[in-house]
């Protein structure tokens, strides 16, 4: 099995777009691939809190939302990462390189949105009373509380997570090409 070169001597410009263009759709995807399932586990939520009583199809809506949403920060995670790999490789990275970084970061994020979900529902299941109080629109009825805090959860785990995900794998980025560059130099 071949390792990919992670720099050359020259700039690789073209890559650095590829990389921000890929970061971009993956927020874009994340965000429609989360909301697919949470508009499936919870209409409820969508209703309440987007506010969308005169919605027809909340699960069509939830995945619209969340290409919206998943673009959002997908631009944000592109400048970032973008950055990161443009400066710390002074623009040589390949794109293959980068994108096992990103691989390992979407994967972070899935990771998060699941954690948060988990999360709010064991929060649900030991205080019923006080997540009900403390959230908006929660139902009363225990199964749909647990569909509906398990859609907040995950919403806030890929957010709060994907914000930390980036971070660190923007670092571990910057010490793996340190080290890369160093061993070849060796």
């Amino acid at each position: 099995m071949s390792v990919a070169r992670p720099q050359s001597e020259n700039a690789r410009p073209v890559a650095l777009i590829l990389i921000a263009a890929t970061a971009i759709v993956g927020g874009a995807v994340i965000g429609a691939s989360t909301n697919a399932i949470n508009g499936a586990v919870s209409p409820l939520y969508f209703r309440n809190i987007m506010r969308w009583q005169d919605v027809e199809d909340i699960w069509r809506a939830s995945i619209a939302q969340g290409i919206f949403e998943g673009l959002i920060y997908g631009i944000m995670f592109s400048v970032v990462f973008t950055l990161v790999v443009g400066l710390v490789s002074r623009a040589r990275c390949t794109f293959k390189f980068a994108f096992r970084h990103m691989f390992v970061i979407v994967l972070a994020i899935y990771c998060c949105w699941a954690v948060g979900g988990l999360i709010a529902m064991g929060l649900a299941t030991l205080s019923p009373e006080f997540y009900r109080n403390a959230f908006i629109g929660v139902p009363d009825d225990f199964a749909p509380m647990l569909r509906y805090a398990w859609v907040g959860g995950s919403i806030w785990g890929a957010m709060f997570g994907g914000l930390l995900a980036v971070v660190i794998g923007s670092v571990l980025f910057a010490i793996h090409w340190r080290r890369v560059q160093h061993e070849e130099a060796e």
